[in-house]
C-alpha cells in the first residue's frame, strides 16, 4: 500500500512544468555548415530527388535483360561518376563506376568480378549466370532516398550531424532555426570557491557550476555565467534579478532547502512567484520551480548528484520545449538492476547504475554503492540512471527504466 505523502508525484511535476514551456523565440537564417545543434523554425521541403538520377552501386557493367543472353557483349562506352551517359547502343554494355549515371535503357548492373574481359567486349561468367542476374540490380533509383517535394524535416527537429548530411545531399546552404536559447545559472552558498583558488576552512570547490555550463553547453544554448550567490538574501534577490534580465531562463543550485540561510525559494517569491516546491524525487527532493519576474526559474539542489538527476529529468525537457524542440523526452531503455534496495521509499528514486555484461541479451545494470546525494564520482564511473518506482523493493524494484548517460550528454 502506498504511504502518504505531500511531496508532488514526478508525473505530476513534469505535467505542471511542462504547461509553462512554450517556445517565443526569434528565428534566423544560418548557414547549414554552422547548423548542428540548432532547432528548425520551419520544415525543410527538398526541391530536388536523392540521388537526382538511376546510379550505379558498384562498379561494373550496365546492360539490358535481354542481352544477358549474348556470348560475348561488346562494350561501347565508359560512364565515370560525373560524366554524362548516352543510351545504350543494341546489343552492347557500357562499362561503369560506382556512383556514375546508368543509360535510360540500362536495366541492370553486373558486377565487374562476374564478367570475363575479351577483345571484342565481356563475357559473362557461367557461375554468375546460374546465380542469377536480376532487372534493377545494383541500380539505385532516382529518389530512393529522397523525392522531389518531399517534406524531410519537420519544424522543432534538433539538428545533428546526421540530419546535416541528409540535407546536404538535398542541395540545402541555409535553414531556418530558432535563435539560440539564453541559460543563466548561478550557485548559491557562502562556503564556494572556483577551482584555482585556495581552500580556506569551511569551504569547497563549486562543482554545480561547471556541471550545470557543461549540461547547457551540451544542449547547444548560450550561457550567461552569474557566478557564485553568497548567503544573504539582498544579495540573492539582486543577483536572480540581475539573471533574469539577461536570460530566457534562470537556474541556480543550492539556497532552496528550509535552513536560515537558504534564500532562494523567498527571494523567488518576492521577485515573482513560485509555482512548485518539494518533488517525490530521490534525490533532489527540495526542487523549486516558479518566475523571477517574468523569466523562468529552476531552483536545484545544493548536492551536485541532485543537481545531474533533477536536470535529466526536469530541466532538460523544459530546456529543449522552450527552443523550440518537439522532442523533449530522453531516451530510456527496459533493463533489470540486479541489486535493488532492501528499503522501500515514497519518493521515485533515480539510481546511479552501471552496465552489467553477463553475455547474455538481457539489459542488466548495477547500482553503484554510494548514492549519497553529495557524491558525484559514481556518475563518472556509472553509465546512466536506473528509475526505481516509489514504494517498491526487492524484487518488485528489479524491473526498472535505464537512461544512459550518453544519450542525454551527461
Amino acid at each position: 500500500m502506498n504511504k502518504p505523502t505531500s511531496l508532488t508525484s514526478v508525473i505530476e511535476a513534469q505535467h505542471q512544468i511542462m504547461a509553462h514551456a512554450t517556445c517565443c523565440l526569434a528565428t534566423q537564417m544560418v548557414p547549414l555548415f554552422n547548423a548542428r545543434g540548432r532547432v528548425l523554425s520551419a520544415a525543410v521541403i527538398s526541391c530536388v530527388a536523392v540521388p537526382p538520377a538511376d546510379n550505379s552501386a558498384m562498379d561494373g557493367y550496365a546492360l539490358r535483360v535481354k542481352d544477358l543472353a549474348l556470348k560475348v557483349i561488346p562494350v561501347s562506352q565508359r560512364i565515370a561518376a560525373g560524366q554524362v551517359a548516352i543510351p545504350l547502343e543494341p546489343n552492347t554494355c557500357a562499362r561503369i563506376f560506382t556512383g556514375a549515371e546508368v543509360p535510360d535503357n540500362a536495366e541492370l548492373v553486373v558486377l565487374q568480378e562476374d564478367v570475363e574481359v575479351v577483345d571484342s567486349g565481356i563475357r559473362i561468367l557461367p557461375s554468375a549466370l546460374q546465380q542469377g542476374q536480376k532487372l534493377g540490380q545494383f541500380i539505385r533509383p532516382k529518389g530512393q532516398d529522397i523525392v522531389e517535394g518531399q517534406q524531410v524535416c519537420a519544424v522543432g527537429t534538433k539538428l545533428e550531424a546526421r540530419h546535416l548530411g541528409v540535407l546536404a545531399s538535398m542541395g540545402i546552404e541555409k535553414v531556418e532555426v530558432y535563435r539560440r536559447l539564453t541559460v543563466a545559472i548561478a550557485s548559491t552558498g557562502s562556503e564556494l570557491v572556483n577551482p584555482g583558488q585556495s581552500l580556506k576552512v569551511g569551504q569547497i570547490y563549486n562543482s554545480n557550476r561547471f556541471l550545470l555550463a557543461g549540461l547547457v553547453d551540451q544542449l547547444g544554448m548560450d550561457l550567461v555565467d552569474i557566478g557564485i550567490i553568497t548567503d544573504e538574501r539582498s544579495t540573492t534577490e539582486a543577483k536572480l534579478a540581475l539573471a533574469a534580465e539577461q536570460a530566457d531562463i534562470v537556474i541556480t543550485s543550492g539556497g532552496v532547502s528550509e535552513g536560515e540561510e537558504d534564500h532562494v525559494k523567498a527571494a523567488v517569491e518576492t521577485l515573482g512567484r513560485l509555482e512548485m516546491w518539494k518533488l517525490a524525487i530521490k534525490p533532489g527532493k527540495p526542487l523549486a520551480f516558479g518566475k523571477v519576474k517574468q523569466t523562468p526559474f529552476f531552483g536545484l539542489p545544493g548536492n551536485p548528484a541532485s543537481v545531474l538527476v533533477t536536470f535529466m529529468v526536469m530541466v532538460r525537457p523544459f530546456l529543449l520545449a522552450l527552443q523550440g524542440c518537439s522532442d523533449t523526452q530522453g531516451y530510456s531503455l527496459k533493463a533489470r538492476l540486479v541489486n535493488p534496495p532492501n528499503k522501500p521509499s515514497i519518493r521515485q528514486e533515480y539510481q546511479r547504475v552501471r552496465l552489467v555484461d553477463n553475455g547474455q541479451s538481457e539489459l542488466l545494470v548495477e547500482a553503484m554503492t554510494n548514492q549519497n546525494s553529495g557524491v558525484l564520482t559514481t556518475a563518472m564511473k556509472g553509465d546512466g540512471l536506473a528509475v526505481i518506482k516509489a514504494n517498491t523493493c526487492g524484487s518488485e524494484a528489479q524491473e526498472v527504466e535505464f537512461m544512459p548517460y550518453a544519450c542525454y550528454g551527461v
